[in-house]
């Protein structure tokens, strides 16, 4: 049995893609490092992960496609013993999944917060009339 959302609706065509996307991050549940998103003036949106430990040579920010993915690690230092260990060398991945229209401007590592800003710059609106053929539609090829 299919299971009805809100994509489903016959009005919003092509949104496949987009509830795919929206039931991948749902299974994320990790909260480390947690993590602030602010919007700036205009349409700006600035991530700020708290990392404290890290170094910048431990830290990748990519962006693959559409995804912002986030990599730390630190290695284990062996030079040392604890008589306790509650700072533990850990790895982490965190994936933002952006709007097409968004792009990365910067990133900084301050004080142990990684500071990532995106900017949407704006888009022109276009409107275009769809001109009107006459006779049958043609059928719908697969590729």
């Amino acid at each position: 049995m299919t299971r009805p959302t809100g994509f489903s609706s016959p009005f919003m065509l092509g949104f496949d893609e987009i509830e795919r996307t929206l039931e991948r991050i749902g299974k994320t549940s990790d909260g480390y490092p947690p993590y602030n998103i602010e919007r700036l003036d205009g349409d700006g949106i600035r991530i700020t992960l708290a990392v404290a430990g890290f170094d910048r040579a431990d830290l990748d920010v990519i962006l693959d496609e559409r995804q912002l993915v986030i990599h730390g690690r630190q290695a284990e230092d062996d030079g040392h013993v604890y008589i306790h260990r509650g700072i533990a060398a850990r790895q982490f991945q965190r994936t933002f999944l952006l709007a097409e229209s968004m792009e990365v401007g910067r990133a900084s590592l301050d004080r142990g917060l990684l500071v990532i800003e995106l900017m949407r710059p704006e888009a022109s609106r276009t409107a275009r009339r769809i001109e009107i053929g006459a006779g049958p539609a043609a059928p719908a090829r697969k590729e």
